[in-house]
């Protein structure tokens, strides 16, 4: 092969991505699920099943524990210097914190009306819960396990992302809005719309670069936002349905799974430039997602699923965990 077919072929293979599906778990159980929360140090998934949390070894796929009555659950944070979880229990208004490693429920505190996702924030460390129906968020001292205030976000929350550095960022679904706010001070610091992006759900951060990526499962875009100045500097084409989004640090690529069966993955080509690098194809219904930032891999959930979003129906036992994993 001469030397410009193999820059060519080169140039081609860096355009590109090859993720896989490598593997797939069968969990089965009853219920919905929502949120997936990776934890890379102890090789854990932490999975919302609507009444309690499941917990697999990222591994080998088995189930290795769970954390039962947990009401309406959405999603799990972490917060492994101090060794313990925080749950939103988004039908009884609570957060369950439980032991990291035992996986043993302490305590519930009484949070806002219908917590949602929810964030660990290092900075503050304070753990935050996206309240739906309240419209605001709680901030919890993640040591002492306390209400210590709330912020009004005028709009239903969903996703949120931190950078770590005194900023956390929330997507306002009904607004189409971008909040950003102060989560030592709890003051709003600055509210965005998000351009040609109806509503947004999933948010993650490129924190070195100062990028947002916000699926908006309204119009099948992903906008990337300066988390400067709240402008929306690309909106690449992404799947139907998308309801997380994340970013991996070390590759340069964000991802955005979506309930059409697909992982859209993106490409930071620089200069504000991005561009699609593969359409991975998942299984229907696959709508969330969790990125281990240690092992590149993604994982995300389905189930056969019938009827309306109102009225849908989960085949019994077809619940699955699908492991997708780059071989570059």
């Amino acid at each position: 092969m001469g030397l410009s077919l193999v820059l060519l072929a080169t140039a081609l293979a860096a355009a590109g991505a090859d993720y896989k599906i490598v593997k797939t778990w069968k969990l089965g159980g009853d219920g919905g699920w929502d949120y997936l929360t990776a934890d890379s140090d102890a090789h854990r998934l932490f999975i919302a099943r609507g009444t309690r949390v499941m917990v697999i070894d990222t591994q080998s796929g088995k189930q290795v524990g769970e954390i039962p009555d947990t009401a309406g659950v959405h999603g799990v944070a972490l917060d492994p210097e101090i060794g313990r979880g925080f749950t939103s229990n988004g039908r009884e208004d609570t957060v369950s914190v439980f032991d990291l490693k035992s996986l043993a429920v302490e305590k519930k505190i009484k949070v806002g009306s219908g917590p949602d996702a929810i964030l660990y924030d290092p900075f503050s460390k304070r753990v935050f819960t996206f309240n739906g129906k309240g419209h605001d968020t709680t901030a919890v001292d993640a040591a002492k396990g306390e209400v210590v205030g709330k912020i009004e976000l005028g709009g239903k929350p969903e996703f949120s992302a931190t950078d770590e550095k005194g900023t956390v960022f929330v997507n306002i679904e009904d607004t189409s809005e971008l909040v950003a706010f102060d989560p030592q001070k709890l003051t709003v610091k600055s509210r965005w719309k998000l351009t040609d992006c109806e509503e947004p759900t999933g948010l993650a951060i490129d924190r070195k670069n100062r990028r947002l990526f916000a699926g908006c499962s309204g119009n099948k875009k992903m906008v990337v936002v300066d988390a400067d100045t709240g402008k929306v500097v690309a909106s690449p084409a992404i799947g139907e349905g998308c309801d997380a989004t994340a970013f991996d640090a070390d590759r340069g690529l964000a991802f955005a799974s979506a309930g059409d069966g697909t992982i859209t993955v993106i490409r930071e080509d620089g200069g504000d430039k991005f561009s699609v690098a593969q359409t991975l194809t998942t299984q229907k219904s696959a709508r969330t997602m969790a990125l281990d930032t240690s092992t590149h891999q993604l994982f995300t959930v389905a189930a056969n699923v019938t009827g309306t979003r109102q009225d849908r129906k989960i085949e019994p036992d077809s619940f699955v965990v699908l492991l997708a994993e780059s071989t570059r």
